[in-house]
């Protein structure tokens, strides 16, 4: 797929503290980059010769939602249609936990309908991805 047919957006429970949505995005974008490593541009020289390291070569627009829209977004990702979607989650299970072990033992404990989303990444076709989030404001 081309550069240019990908689209990345977050998807933040808008009633959280902006603590809390900042954590997620942080959080949501380290996943990302990591699983999908081709959206990060070459590193870039400023005219003194500083170093930048690569960012994201398309915007990622963050977006809002509430608790009750990401969960039906979430579910809406099951949908066949939607299989090649990339989806990253945050939710209060991982938040509360101090260690990623910890994280890892109470995921395994807690089931899905119990997490409560915090954000959600989404990243896949410019279609798909528009067809699931197109109709959610901006976080502002």
């Amino acid at each position: 797929m081309e550069e240019s047919e990908i689209k990345c957006v977050l998807v933040l429970d808008g009633d959280q503290a902006p603590g809390v949505q900042a954590n997620a995005a942080a959080i949501l974008g380290m996943t990302l980059g990591a699983r999908h490593p081709a959206l990060v541009g070459p590193d870039a020289r400023d005219a003194d010769d500083g170093l930048h390291p690569g960012i994201s070569t398309s915007p990622v627009p963050v977006l809002k939602s509430d608790a009750n829209g990401l969960r039906t977004l979430r579910k809406r990702l099951r949908e066949p249609r939607f299989a090649s979607v990339f989806c990253a989650d945050f939710s209060d299970v991982a938040q509360c936990c101090r260690s990623y072990p910890a994280y890892l033992e109470k995921a395994a404990r807690t089931r899905e309908e119990e997490h409560r989303y915090l954000g959600l990444c989404l990243c896949g076709e410019k279609k798909l991805v528009n067809r699931l989030t197109g109709c959610l404001p901006l976080l502002r």
